[in-house]
């Protein structure tokens, strides 16, 4: 169970998915330390690429590999099969993609974010996600835009008032 959601989470575009609340609490650390893994491949130096292919294998243990034992051309009459499962297609991402954003982060590559009960059987209901994912970038550059354009017609705004007073000034300077 915990390497099928953990396929699901590394596979997801938005890079979230929604679970019951204890099986995102399992799924954290589980998650964590197959990132630590794609990290550490990634910090390591030139040369060693006996240890990143160790690394990268200790990680495939947290994702389904597929069937290995089926051919490639079992299925309609010849038909090729799809070359990468769901585990191999994690694996590739959380070494290519994932392992490059979090070279830098120490630790908490997840979050989780409660939504309430469920209707049907009331059980609590999570959201599991990686943190600094592109949405979130992506809000957050926009936030930092909208800041900053309302800090500038703030700005401008103040020194018309500035200039409201000054002008009030040289009237009442004029007028004594």
């Amino acid at each position: 169970m915990l390497r099928n959601l953990a396929t699901s989470l590394i596979n997801a575009r938005d890079e979230r998915i929604q679970t019951t609340l204890p099986k995102a609490k399992e799924l954290r650390p589980f998650i964590e330390k197959a990132i630590t893994l794609a990290r550490q491949a990634q910090n390591l130096q030139e040369g060693s690429e006996a240890r990143a292919l160790h690394l990268r294998r200790q990680a495939a243990g947290y994702f389904h590999a597929g069937n290995t034992s089926a051919s490639a051309l079992t299925g309609k009459r010849g038909v090729v099969r799809a070359e990468r499962t769901a585990g191999v297609a994690a694996l590739k991402r959380l070494f290519g993609e994932l392992g490059v954003r979090y070279k830098d982060r120490p630790g908490g590559y997840t979050r989780i974010l409660k939504l309430g009960n469920r209707v049907g059987d009331n059980a609590e209901v999570a959201i599991i996600e990686l943190v600094d994912n592109p949405r979130e970038l992506e809000a957050q550059e926009a936030g930092k835009k909208r800041a900053a354009k309302t800090a500038g017609t703030k700005k401008k705004a103040g020194s018309k008032k500035s200039k409201g007073k000054a002008e009030e000034a040289e009237e009442t300077a004029a007028d004594e």
